[in-house]
């Protein structure tokens, strides 16, 4: 099992995700997406498995503030993600295709057990 975490800001649903599964001995790679921006083909594939209205975060009132929070056209989701990787949920959690937005405790623990 190969967990990526995608986080942009320390929020509180990062840091359970990254201790969900520290407690399971699981061992996570952390990816700061200031620091490692997103592909096209990457985000593509987050909409893909996620879906654009769990994927971006419009809860946010800052998100709320940013036109791409209307977009539903891939086309110009992807370049505004790519541009301001704060527009989404985080933590996004990935296991090889597989991605997750969010705290999402059940799921995680259907891969464990595959």
């Amino acid at each position: 099992m190969n967990i990526q975490i995608y986080c942009g800001k320390k929020n509180f649903d990062t840091q359970k995700a990254e201790r969900f599964f520290k407690e399971r001995r699981i061992p996570v790679q952390m990816l700061d997406l200031k620091k490692h921006p997103l592909g096209e083909r990457e985000v593509r594939l987050m909409i893909q498995q996620i879906g654009l209205d769990r994927l971006m975060d419009r809860e946010d009132k800052k998100v709320r503030e940013h036109p791409a929070c209307y977009y539903l056209q891939e086309s110009l989701v992807i370049p505004a993600v790519q541009e301001a990787p704060w527009l989404l949920r985080t933590p996004i959690v990935r296991n090889g295709s597989r991605m997750t937005a969010g705290y999402c405790p059940e799921v995680w623990e259907q891969w464990i057990g595959e």
